[in-house]
Parts: structure tokens; C-alpha cells; sequence
């Protein structure tokens, strides 16, 4: 890890260690507090931050072109909107956008980190909005489903419209370069739209949310009580 990044985690587990400390000196209530909210989205947030911005935290599979890689910042995320609600989880998506920007620069002139932004946004507002309504393993169940769906034929709509382009016209990456990269990883992809699209955002993406799903709800069965999780969500 380079200075910067090291300054990013070091900042981060403060912060964690900073709003553990606030959250448990109001821990005893149970009304909304815009205190409490801070605190917790401070907390998952910053975890969500340490998976994001640092590289060791994410990695790539050579049964996937290698520009695809799996981080699971959307963990800490989905705990948070689960435990407090979908607008927590939100602004902790938001929080770990704004931090992983502020201490590791783009490289794709903002255009990758909103996108992964929309995606997480709706992969975990659908789940825990879902979930709110229906509290129980019915409603978890029915939340990934759905959030699943969406969030993968979202991903493969803005790689097809967004991303490629983005990256052969703006960022000058030749289209037979992204090609051969592709095909490199699944021969089956004969170009950079629907093809790649279908052979490889869709089981990238799936493969992921499958992870994220079972790592999540481990988690959040053990954790959950430890979380206070309250009726009347802050």
C-alpha cells in the first residue's frame, strides 16, 4: 500500500473507533437520533471504506476479464440498512463514495465510483427497504431476490452504456484492446456490448451478490442483537 492509502485505513479504523465511542454513550435510547444515525453510518461506513479503497481488499478472478473485481464493501452496507434501516444504509453508501474519494483519487474521472454508487444504492435500499416491511427470513429471502435481479440487469445496462463507452471513448482504451481482454477471459464474448454483457457481467455480478448474501446474513444473524436493533428505526 502506498502512503496515501495506509493514511485512508489508518483514518478509517479511527473513525470506526471514534463513533463506537459516540453510539455507546447513547446507547440506552430508544427514540430517533440524528446522533445516533451520524454514529452509525460513521461506523459502517468506514468499514465500508476499508473495502473499498483498499486494494488488498479486492481482487480479481481469471475466469472473469480482469477489470472486473470483486470487493465486498456492500457487507458492512447491507448490515447497517438491516439493522437500521434503508436510509442508513444509504448514507453509509454515500459516506464510503465520499471518503474513498477524498483519500484514494479517481482514476476514471468519478465515472466508476458513481457507478458503483447506483449499483450499491440499489442492491441494498431494495433488500433492507424489503425487509423493513417484511421482518423475517420470508422477507430477507424475497429482498435478495429482488434486490439481485435489479441490481444485475442494472449493472449489465450501464456496463453496455456507460462503462465501455466511457472507457473506449474518453479514456482512449482501443474497443479490440477491451475486446481481447474479454476473450482473453471468456471466449465466448464476441463483442463489448450484449455479448460481454451476458457472458460476463451476469454471472460477475451473480457470483458476487451470492457471496455478499451468505457473508451478510452469517454476520447478521450473530450480530444482530449485539446491533440493538430497535422498532422504531433511527
Amino acid at each position: 500500500m502506498n502512503p496515501m492509502q495506509i493514511t485512508a485505513l489508518g483514518l478509517s479504523i479511527i473513525a470506526i473507533v471514534f463513533a463506537v465511542m459516540l453510539y455507546g454513550k447513547g446507547k440506552e435510547k430508544t427514540a430517533y437520533s440524528p446522533v445516533r444515525l451520524m454514529a452509525r453510518v460513521a461506523v459502517f461506513g468506514a468499514m465500508a471504506t476499508i473495502l473499498y479503497a483498499v486494494p488488498v481488499f479486492k481482487f480479481s478472478l481469471p475466469i472473469f476479464p480482469s477489470f472486473l473485481e470483486l470487493h465486498f464493501d456492500e457487507i458492512p452496507v447491507f448490515i447497517c440498512g438491516f439493522a437500521y434501516g434503508p436510509l442508513a444504509g444509504f448514507l453509509a453508501i454515500v459516506l464510503k463514495t465520499a471518503l474513498k474519494l477524498l483519500f484514494n483519487p479517481t482514476s476514471t474521472l468519478f465515472v466508476g465510483e458513481l457507478t458503483d454508487l447506483i449499483l450499491s444504492t440499489v442492491y441494498v435500499v431494495t433488500a433492507t427497504w424489503i425487509y423493513q416491511k417484511k421482518r423475517n427470513l420470508k422477507g430477507v429471502a424475497i429482498g435478495f431476490t429482488f434486490a439481485t435481479l435489479i441490481q444485475v440487469f442494472v449493472a449489465m445496462l450501464l456496463n453496455v452504456y456507460v462503462m465501455i463507452p466511457f472507457y473506449s471513448q474518453v479514456m482512449n482504451y482501443p474497443v479490440d484492446v477491451l475486446l481481447g481482454l474479454m476473450k482473453k477471459a471468456i471466449p465466448a464474448i464476441t463483442d463489448v456490448g450484449w455479448s460481454y454483457a451476458f457472458f460476463a457481467v451476469l454471472p460477475f455480478n451473480l457470483l458476487k451478490d451470492a457471496i455478499v448474501i451468505v457473508i451478510t446474513f452469517l454476520v447478521y444473524r450473530s450480530l444482530h442483537v449485539l446491533l440493538r436493533f430497535d422498532k422504531k428505526m433511527a
